[in-house]
């Protein structure tokens, strides 16, 4: 029968680990560490006034006390031990003085870290220093999975770009980074050599992803990464005796953690192999520690095997390294002419975070063009490789200044040329100019710099100027519109009409009566004199 007291596996929260040191480091806090190795890393705090808490642990804690329940310190220990906790929080008053010295004694004898906790530092505030640490912890890790990113990002847009990655990524790891066929032979390395036996090991893991290498981006680890520290190390749960049966726990608090974790994070748990290879059954990553050294191993399209061996793995490596990964496959598939390379290598480059003005050199000096097409049959031949195409619909980006005809069964709308950083409004020239083009019923229709006024249907425009001016005599918005072009000055006005200026007092408030306007508004004199305009453009009357 299976161990009714032993918990299930502990579920690793979202966040990197804190060490020890770094919460010892904290004055405020004034933290003593009185047993047990410096060296360890907590994931989450717990606070329990249970004789046995063994129950309650998920490990990787650190276990605060103040002793309530403490018949017997080395069972205690034996127990919290067993249960993986990574240290032990020991509260100085109200019911202890002083640490015993039988808990200090048992914590030293099985390797478990001990805190003094002084009686001015709450267990809440020892918490909460936990989670601050844990957040600043994470923003490092993001931190440096950006600048990665983007180091990575460079070295695939230069001359040699796969030396490039490799190098980048062996600095990145503090490693060994390698290009790697599935037999084992190493086509391009970065880093310190690794010695006979890791070199083995790397060639182990090579075959076991060696089958799926045909796949293009890396996948589930078949083994837990070597920085998962979540088991690893750990007495085994329920190597302790069995615990006397215990009442419901209705005093025990809920792990305090930043947020109940909902799944496992990809820097810090194992995942199980999944995903079969198209050529047999091998996982997409593989990793595992050889003499103290890391090794992982990514598949990439080739086939070819991207190698690591390291000896340490900082939270972030994993990403990374697939970042790594992905450009490696992209720079080793089979050889675009050598415009669409430079192209991809730029696309990439801004998917990844580089701005317009650090791609644009190598995606052309430009401007470009924006293409919409809607239509049927062969898609329309552009002159270009950036063409995205779905179903009766395509877009495209095409070199300014070359020319783009008509193709027979499309209609096409075409934007002004714009540079990198206007593209996106290039995008939205070219399909307004393609519904131009559908409405008018031509095969290509090319954008009209018009202002404002060129961003509204002109029909639309004069529909709405008729009723809004449906009011006004001729008279009136003879006079309505000269007033408004002299910005409302009554001489002038009176000059241009040929009509006493109270004339023009009068005219104007017998227009803002029967509009049921207020004329001094900006915004009202700005819509009616675009209401003038498109009325006389639409009746062939524009000045």
């Amino acid at each position: 029968m299976p161990d009714q007291t032993a918990p299930p596996a502990p579920t690793t929260p979202p966040t990197p680990p804190v060490a020890l040191a770094a919460l010892l480091a904290r004055a405020d806090l004034g933290l003593r560490q009185l047993a047990g190795p410096p060296d360890a890393s907590i994931r989450w705090v717990h606070t329990s006034e249970m004789a046995d808490p063994f129950p309650y642990l998920l490990g990787g804690e650190l276990l605060m006390t103040a002793g309530v329940q403490l018949p017997d310190p080395e069972v205690y220990v034996a127990r919290v031990a067993a249960a993986g906790a990574a240290a032990l929080g020991f509260g100085v008053a109200p019911v202890y003085d002083a640490v015993p010295p039988a808990l200090v004694e048992a914590c030293a004898r099985h390797g478990l870290p001990l805190l003094e906790v002084p009686p001015q530092t709450t267990f809440s505030g020892v918490a909460r220093a936990v989670w601050l640490l844990m957040a600043r912890a994470r923003e490092d890790e993001l931190r440096r999975v950006s600048e990665g990113q983007r180091a990575l990002a460079t070295a695939a847009a230069r001359p040699e770009p796969v030396g490039a990655v490799l190098r980048v990524l062996a600095g990145r790891v503090g490693g060994w980074a390698a290009l790697v066929t599935p037999a084992g032979s190493v086509l391009d390395a970065a880093g310190p050599e690794p010695s006979d036996a890791v070199g083995a090991g790397v060639r182990g893991l090579v075959r076991v992803v060696a089958p799926s290498a045909d796949l293009p981006h890396p996948g589930p680890s078949r083994r837990p990464p070597a920085d998962d520290t979540s088991t690893a190390g750990r007495p085994a749960r329920g190597s302790a005796p069995d615990p006397a049966p215990h009442a419901p726990e209705g005093q025990e608090s809920a792990p305090e953690a930043p947020g109940a974790p909902a799944g496992r994070h990809p820097e810090h748990a194992p995942h199980e192999g999944r995903g079969k290879g198209r050529g047999g059954g091998g996982a997409l990553t593989a990793s595992d520690t050889v003499a103290g050294t890391h090794l992982t191993t990514y598949a990439l399209a080739g086939p070819r095997v991207l190698a690591l061996a390291t000896p340490h793995r900082a939270p972030g490596d994993h990403t990374i390294a697939g970042v790594a990964a992905v450009l490696l496959t992209l720079l080793t598939a089979e050889r675009q002419g050598a415009d669409e390379a430079a192209r991809s290598a730029a696309l990439v480059r801004m998917m990844l975070g580089a701005t317009p003005e650090e791609a644009g050199p190598l995606l052309g000096p430009g401007p470009w063009t924006v293409v919409h097409g809607r239509g049927q049959g062969p898609a329309p031949e552009l002159g270009t490789p950036l063409v995205e195409a779905a179903g009766q619909h395509v877009r495209a980006l095409v070199p300014a200044g070359r020319e783009i005809a008509p193709h027979p069964g499309w209609t096409l709308g075409v934007s002004a040329p714009a540079a990198l950083d206007a593209l996106t409004v290039a995008d939205t020239q070219a399909a307004r100019a393609l519904e131009r083009a559908e409405a008018t019923r031509v095969t290509l229709a090319r954008h009209r710099p018009a202002g404002f006024g060129g961003l509204v249907d002109p029909g639309e425009a004069a529909a709405y100027a008729r009723e809004l001016l449906a009011p006004l005599t001729e008279t009136l918005r003879t006079t309505l519109r000269t007033w408004l072009s002299l910005h409302g000055s009554w001489d002038r006005s009176a000059v241009a009409l040929g009509v006493h200026r109270n004339t023009v007092r009068q005219r104007i408030g017998r227009c803002a009566a029967l509009l049921g306007s207020d004329l001094d508004d900006m915004d009202v004199r700005t819509e009616l004199w675009l209401a003038l305009r498109s009325a006389e453009s639409h009746s062939g009357q524009c000045r």
